[in-house]
């Protein structure tokens, strides 16, 4: 399968992918700090809407999550009257458009958030600690032409420590990172 990463800088998904043997490729605007350049597409991902999404089959998208979760709530107003947040949910709805029109399979994550009155609820919302990864992090997956993911590996140590990072430059960013168990289920269960 040809399987677009959107929005993922850390290739963990790419990389669950490429070693099922699939052709992955990330893409974002940043580069990538998952070690194969030669995977990534450095690119904004809405040059890659309409022009090329009909010829991959297979999408899963990890829209920025700053101005849509729940987490940054007591900035919410800010963020709708300097236009943030609603430039965020329209660029969330530029997959789901894509997925319509060209009917390809896609999943779509995001944390708890706006989404689900903006949009609609989540067809699912997993945790790590049923990946194999002792942590609390809930992530809503919004799925077109996709199965819901099954749990792997079910473990305790249910802890909130992604959350308690302290604050630093890359803190966003460590934060979004896809827990590899939940890469591995994806590559085997959807690829």
């Amino acid at each position: 399968m040809k399987i677009l990463v959107a929005c993922e800088e850390s290739q963990v998904v790419t990389i669950a992918f490429r070693e099922k043997g699939h052709e992955a490729y990330s893409c974002d605007i940043q580069d990538c700090s998952g070690g194969h350049p030669e995977w990534h597409i450095k690119q904004d991902i809405l040059q890659q809407m309409d022009i090329r999404f009909n010829s991959w089959d297979l999408v899963i998208a990890f829209p920025p999550c700053t101005n849509l979760a729940v987490s940054g709530a007591r900035w919410f107003k800010e963020k709708q009257a300097d236009g943030r947040q609603q430039e965020s949910i329209k660029f969330f709805m530029e997959f789901v458009r894509v997925s319509k029109a060209y009917k390809i399979p896609m999943a779509i994550e995001n944390p708890i958030g706006i989404m689900s009155t903006h949009y609609r609820k989540p067809d699912q919302i997993i945790q790590p600690w049923q990946y194999g990864h002792g942590e609390t992090k809930a992530t809503c997956l919004w799925l077109h032409g996709l199965p819901k993911l099954r749990p792997t590996n079910i473990v305790e140590g249910r802890e909130q420590r992604i959350w308690k990072l302290p604050p630093s430059e890359d803190r966003a960013k460590l934060r979004s990172k896809t827990f590899p168990g939940i890469a591995k289920a994806m590559a085997d269960q959807w690829g």
